[in-house]
């Protein structure tokens, strides 16, 4: 417990909120459901063969097919109606390879998805590292993205495939007492095919999410940094400029005042240094007629 715990404290978890995680997680739960609705798949259909002689009639022929679909090793047992033991009759087509193929890239999408989860979770800075974590983790999304694409579609033409060969309606024709019109073939219970389409579904989701997180995996890795600098900023007005323009609009509400009253402050000191001037002029003017007077 101790140990765990120490993982859990040291564990850098809000990788899991960002987009880079979040979608490696989603990855690791999609591949999961891939390969798991289409390796455990088992499927069964039924006929009935109803003789002219009642007696030899089989209203219930089951047949039995599950993952990897080799449906050539399929038989079942189906009567003659002419009064022998009953035929064993083999279904047909190989359609192993496309699905065994979608269950291992969905393994190892798996496997992989849990392998670079830890390493997001407990070893980040190591994964930063140089760069090659990135990198490294680039070149196997973009190998993955692929192998969805090509595995999905294999997949894909191989259920329709896979569906044209369990039909009833096609295999009745394999009964050879159903080429005769005395007797009647039917199908009873075709083969329920929800769990495989749901599988080539959950696989094109698979190569949606992949192909999508290329982009977070790629701004990871830096080489688009030199593309992304911010672009240098704008030059600002003068100072003196704007400084001026709004001093001399802050100025003018107070022009008005101070020329109101200048010119009364120089009316004013105009008027004493005009009355000071004549009382001296007075005075200059009077003193050389009282000194002329005493002469």
């Amino acid at each position: 417990m101790d140990v765990v715990n120490q993982l859990v404290a040291q564990g850098q978890f809000r990788v899991l909120k960002v987009p880079l995680g979040f979608i490696k997680a989603l990855q690791w739960f999609f591949a999961i459901f891939a390969f798991s609705t289409c390796g455990s798949y088992s499927g069964m259909f039924k006929m009935a063969v109803e003789c002219k002689n009642r007696s030899e009639s089989d209203l219930s022929i089951e047949v039995m097919f599950e993952y990897p679909f080799r449906l050539h090793q399929v038989y079942f047992d189906a009567p003659t109606c002419k009064g022998g033991n009953p035929e064993r009759l083999f279904l047909v087509g190989d359609y192993s390879s496309s699905a065994e193929f979608f269950v291992t890239i969905g393994v190892f999408a798996f496997l992989y998805s849990m392998a670079a989860l830890s390493i997001y979770v407990f070893a980040y800075d190591k994964y930063k590292e140089n760069n090659k974590g990135p990198l490294i983790d680039l070149g196997v999304t973009a190998v993955f993205a692929f192998m969805w694409l090509v595995s999905s579609a294999a997949w894909a033409k191989g259920l329709s495939d896979v569906k044209t060969a369990t039909d009833p309606d096609k295999v009745v024709t394999l009964i050879s007492a159903c080429d005769s019109e005395e007797n009647r073939c039917r199908e009873v219970h075709d083969p329920v095919m929800s769990g495989l389409n749901t599988s080539v579904a959950f696989g094109f989701i698979n190569l949606i999410l992949w192909a999508g997180n290329l982009w977070f995996v790629f701004k990871e890795t830096g080489i688009i940094a030199p593309f992304m600098r911010a672009p240098p900023p704008q030059e600002k007005q003068a100072a003196p400029d704007a400084y001026g323009q709004q001093g001399a609009y802050e100025q003018d509400p107070y022009a008005g005042n101070q020329g109101g009253y200048q010119p009364e402050y120089n009316q004013q000191g105009y008027n004493q240094e005009a009355e000071y001037g004549q009382g001296q002029g007075y005075g200059q003017q009077g003193a050389p007629t009282s000194f002329s007077n005493q002469m």
